[in-house]
C-alpha cells in the first residue's frame, strides 16, 4: 500500500512527461505483481495446515494411586429386529398333516376296596329230631355197607373153597390114574396076608418120568414093599395132570394089595 501512495504521490511532482513514463510503467508493473504474489500467499496460507510444534514436557511420575474398580461395562442394547417383509401367501392352501393323537396317559389300576367281612350269623340251636335222624341214616348206611362187606368176603370165601375143591378134585384124579397104572404093575408074594400098607415117595419131572422111588412107610412085609418100588419103577413115564398148574415133582402115593 505504501508503494501504491507512493506511486500515486509521484503524481504531485511537475516533472517532463518525457522522463518520467518509463520508471513509472515499471513501478506500476512491480506493484502489480506484488499485489498478485500477496493474493497468491494469502490464498496458499489459508488452504495450508498450520504447522505443529510438539513440545515434550518431563517432569517425575507421580506415586501411584489405587486405581478404583472400572464400572461394569455396559452393553449397548441390542438393535430391535426389522420386521420381515410380509410375503402374500397365494390362494392354493396346502392341506395339513393330522397330527397324532397324544396317546392317553395309562391310569392306575384302582385300588380294591376292602370289602367287609360279614358278622358269622348265630347258629341255630340243634334240633334234636333231625340229629337223631342223622344219626339213623348213618347208623343204616354203615349196617348196609358191613352186610355187603360181609357177603362179598363170603362169596370170595365159597369162590375159593370151590375152587380148592375142583383143584383136590382134579388132583385126586391125577393121583388115582398113577396109582392104578402102578397098581398093575405090582406082583403080589404068595404069602402075603392081610390088607398091610405101604407109602413111596415118588419124585418125577414134567414129562413124568420117574427119578426116584423111595419106602416112607413099609407095610410089614418086605416082599411087598419091594415089590410096589419095582412097579413104580417100572410104570414110568407116569401119566401127566391135566393142567399144567396141578403138576407136583414129589408124590407120596399109598399102596394095599385089596385096594
Amino acid at each position: 500500500m505504501k508503494a501504491v501512495s507512493a506511486a500515486t504521490s509521484g503524481f504531485q511532482f511537475e516533472a517532463p512527461r518525457e522522463h518520467f513514463f518509463g520508471p513509472a510503467a515499471m513501478l506500476a508493473l512491480a506493484v502489480h505483481v506484488l499485489l498478485v504474489a500477496a493474493l497468491m500467499l494469502g490464498v496458499h496460507w489459508q488452504s495450508r495446515a498450520p504447522d505443529v510444534v510438539t513440545v515434550e514436557l518431563w517432569r517425575p511420575p507421580p506415586e501411584p494411586v489405587a486405581q478404583p474398580a472400572p464400572p461394569p461395562k455396559v452393553e449397548p442394547p441390542a438393535p430391535a429386529p426389522k420386521p420381515e417383509p410380509r410375503i402374500e401367501k397365494p390362494d392354493i392352501v396346502l392341506k395339513a398333516k393330522p397330527q397324532p393323537k397324544p396317546k392317553p396317559k395309562p391310569e392306575p389300576p384302582p385300588k380294591p376296596k376292602p370289602e367287609p367281612v360279614a358278622k358269622p350269623k348265630p347258629a341255630p340251636p340243634p334240633d334234636e329230631s333231625m340229629a337223631q335222624r342223622q344219626f339213623a341214616e348213618a347208623l343204616q348206611r354203615e349196617q348196609q355197607t358191613f352186610a355187603a362187606e360181609r357177603e362179598r368176603q363170603a362169596l370170595k370165601a365159597q369162590l375159593e373153597r370151590e375152587s380148592q375143591a375142583a383143584r383136590n378134585r382134579a388132583m385126586q384124579t391125577w393121583i388115582d390114574k398113577i396109582r392104578a397104572k402102578i397098581r398093575g404093575n405090582v406082583v403080589l408074594p404068595p404069602d402075603i396076608r392081610g390088607n398091610p400098607q405101604a407109602e413111596v415117595l415118588v419124585t418125577q419131572l414134567p414129562t413124568g418120568e420117574v427119578l426116584e422111588a423111595k419106602l416112607v412107610s413099609p407095610s410089614g412085609h418086605t416082599a411087598y414093599d419091594d415089590a410096589v418100588i419095582r412097579a413104580v419103577l417100572k410104570s414110568s413115564p407116569l401119566p401127566k395132570p391135566d393142567s399144567a398148574g396141578l403138576f407136583r415133582r414129589d408124590l407120596l402115593l399109598k399102596f394095599r394089595p385089596l385096594d
